[in-house]
């Protein structure tokens, strides 16, 4: 069974929009490209066709991977969220321990994730650790060089 996502109607209306233009304007450009390089001779020692294949199969993957999180969507409303503990979509502020830092996490679906924008996957070492976790608690992320501890000092939508 497919995997739930969950996205703000924001989110779910720019990932309609991306997969409408992958579908049309992408996948033209790419049919475009490949007969452009069909058209050079022969295909056995054409590396230009091999890489816009390669690029059309790319393109593909990511149709069909938009299609199945669209397929399995809900929209979450984020005014009605439970900021009593961590869950997908929480904000939450961490002290790191170890750094003797604070920092800002928002927890948000894998195709979303933007690490410079402060979004994390609920999938990653990180938001799998958050995940569930109260004010005052202690997450412990495992991480190359050891453990890492963060304490939730607040959640918010």
């Amino acid at each position: 069974m497919a995997e739930i996502r969950y996205f703000t109607a924001e989110e779910l209306e720019r990932l309609k929009e991306e997969l409408h233009t992958l579908q049309t304007k992408d996948r033209a450009d790419m049919a475009r490209q490949i007969a452009e390089a069909r058209d050079k001779g022969d295909l056995s020692e054409n590396a230009e066709y091999d890489a816009a294949k390669e690029a059309q199969g790319k393109l593909e993957d990511r149709i069909l991977r938009l299609e199945g999180d669209l397929a399995n969507a809900r929209v979450l409303d984020e005014s009605l969220m439970d900021t009593s503990k961590a869950l997908i979509r929480s904000k939450v502020k961490v002290f790191n321990k170890k750094f003797k830092k604070e920092f800002v996490y928002r927890l948000v679906s894998p195709n979303v994730a933007d690490i410079k924008g402060g979004k994390i996957s609920i999938d990653s070492p990180i938001g799998k650790s958050l995940l569930g976790k109260k004010v005052g608690d202690i997450a412990v992320v495992e991480v190359p060089a050891g453990q890492m501890e963060l304490e939730i000092l607040e959640i918010t939508r």
